[in-house]
C-alpha cells in the first residue's frame, strides 16, 4: 500500500476570489511520516487577463508586505503551465497526494480552481486537510479558540515563521502539520 504524502501548500492572491481575483504565487512541501521533507515547488503565475486586483487586498494587506508583493511579480509564467508542472511535481513523489493548508477554505479553493481551470482536475481530487480544523480536534474546545495564537509552541518551526512568501509559508505549515499529526499518533498509542 501506497503512503500518503501530505503536501502543504500556500498561495498568495491579489483578492478574495478565484476567477475574479489572481494567484500570485504557489508554494508546496510534500512530508511523509517517518520521512520528513520530500520535495518543494514554487512558482509566480501571470495575472489572468480578465481578473482585477481587489482594492482591500492590495491597500490593506500587500500595502503592509511590499518586498513580499514584489517577489511574486518575479519570473511570472503562464497558469496552464504552472498547473500542469505542479500536477507533474505531485505524481514524481509517488504514493498517495494529500493536501494541507491553512485554512484549507482559502487556498484550496484556488488550488481547485486554477487545477480545474487549467489541467483538467485537481492532483488532490476534492479533498483537503484544514489545519485550524485538525487544531481543533488536538487542542479540544470550541472551534474558534484552535488558532494560531492557542496552538503549542513546540508545533511550530524553530527558524521559519510565517512571511507571506508561498514556499516560506508552505514549509513553515507543513512542519507544524507534521507536528500536529505526531500528536494525534501519540494520543492513540497505549
Amino acid at each position: 500500500m501506497n503512503k500518503e504524502i501530505y503536501i502543504s501548500i500556500d498561495i498568495e492572491t491579489d483578492g478574495p476570489c478565484p476567477g475574479l481575483n489572481s494567484m500570485l504565487s504557489l508554494g508546496a512541501v510534500a512530508f511523509r511520516e517517518g520521512e520528513g521533507e520530500l520535495g518543494e515547488f514554487y512558482a509566480n503565475l501571470e495575472l489572468l487577463p480578465e481578473a482585477q486586483p481587489h482594492p482591500r487586498t492590495q491597500t490593506e494587506f500587500w500595502s503592509r508586505f511590499p518586498k513580499m508583493y514584489e517577489a511574486t511579480r518575479q519570473n511570472t509564467q503562464d497558469p496552464a503551465m504552472v498547473m500542469k508542472n505542479f500536477r507533474s511535481w505531485v505524481e514524481t513523489l509517488g504514493g498517495v497526494p494529500v493536501a494541507v493548508a491553512f485554512p484549507a477554505g482559502f487556498d484550496f479553493s484556488w488550488i481547485w480552481y486554477y487545477s480545474n481551470r487549467f489541467d483538467g482536475g485537481s492532483p488532490f481530487s476534492f479533498s483537503c486537510i484544514d489545519m485550524k480544523t485538525l487544531a481543533w480536534v488536538c487542542l479540544g474546545g470550541n472551534y474558534r479558540h484552535a488558532t494560531k495564537r492557542n496552538w503549542p509552541q513546540h508545533w511550530f518551526h524553530p527558524t521559519i515563521s510565517h512571511n507571506h512568501y508561498a514556499l516560506d509559508d508552505a514549509r513553515e505549515q507543513g512542519y507544524t502539520f507534521m507536528k500536529m499529526l505526531e500528536h494525534l499518533r501519540d494520543q492513540k498509542r497505549p
